[in-house]
């Protein structure tokens, strides 16, 4: 029996919205397993949450962003979600490209993609949580260290040092607004006129520049590129030094944290990617990030704050 025939054997629901003989194509996905399902009449993506995803994600959250998403027209239509299992079917974006660094070495596409999330952002409908960064890095060491994990060399000596960004950052209070929280590229389904942006996993509230910093390292911006990105996202006016800054040092934290993801996908015996050699590879960018000299010039810009 293979993955669709066990989910609607499972989930007799679903029955009202797959057609059992559909054709089904595998696309797609580092933890969960997602297949275009074609009929004569409609396209659909069935979403199956991966094997250990329940350890560290809650569906009931995710549920509730990727249904506001849906109805503001930036998620691609959800038809079923199941907040308890994680399962879910949303309509196909016909003509959507599946992003990738290369592809989104077009300022059109970053544009898009920025207005897209500050689509999200200013929505200020309410997600079920609040993304709290050192808090989530508190509870993966605390997950691994129950699983007795080992960690990438010198993981603990480059927390240590994010010490200081975390003072930065609790300095002033900025505004919590909905945000996607994993803003991977290939989470990103563009088209000629308009971004979409998929897998709310591990959405919530939080500094929207997150989102920002996040999306520059998963698509391997250059500072061109951050450029574009914050022109468009702030529709062309002056920069703020205290965002800029925050975005910066947002593109090293969300590095420090997806180590620790890289880790537990790895525990976990995720076979999509090598996920050791991920979480490795995403420390030392994070590494070489704080060691710049220009990183200590946007840590002080947070700590000064936004301009009056």
């Amino acid at each position: 029996m293979n993955d669709i025939q066990l989910v609607l054997k499972n989930h007799p629901r679903l029955l009202a919205f797959i057609d059992p003989n559909a054709t089904a194509e595998r696309l797609g996905g580092l933890t969960n397993k997602n297949y275009l399902l074609t009929t004569a009449k409609n396209k659909l993506v069935l979403r199956i949450p991966g094997d250990g995803t329940e350890e560290y994600i809650n569906r009931a959250h995710e549920h509730k962003a990727a249904m506001i998403t849906s109805e503001l027209g930036v998620n691609a239509k959800v038809i079923f979600f199941d907040p308890v299992t994680g399962i879910q079917v949303a309509q196909f974006v016909d003509g959507a490209i599946t992003m990738d660094a290369e592809k989104f070495k077009n300022p059109e596409a970053i544009s898009r993609a920025a207005a897209s999330l500050r689509q999200v952002h200013d929505s200020m409908r309410p997600f079920e949580n609040r993304f709290e960064l050192f808090a989530m890095i508190d509870g993966y060491l605390e997950f691994l260290s129950g699983k007795n994990a080992e960690l990438p060399a010198g993981y603990g000596d480059v927390k240590k040092g994010a010490e200081g960004v975390r003072q930065a950052l609790l300095k002033h209070k900025t505004p919590l607004v909905p945000c996607h929280c994993d803003p991977l590229a290939e989470n990103f389904l563009d088209t000629p006129t308009h971004t979409y942006i998929i897998d709310w996993e591990y959405s919530g509230v939080n500094d929207p520049m997150w989102d920002l910093g996040d999306l520059s390292v998963e698509a391997c911006f250059d500072a061109v590129q951050d450029e574009q990105l914050l022109k468009s996202y702030f529709n062309g006016q002056a920069i703020d030094p205290f965002d800029r800054g925050r975005m910066i040092l947002y593109k090293a934290m969300c590095d420090l944290l997806w180590t620790l993801w890289g880790v537990i996908q790895h525990v976990n015996k995720n076979a999509s990617e090598d996920f050791w050699a991920y979480a490795t590879r995403r420390l030392q960018r994070c590494k070489s990030l704080m060691e710049e000299s220009s990183f200590q010039t946007h840590v002080q810009a947070v700590i000064r704050g936004p301009a009056q």
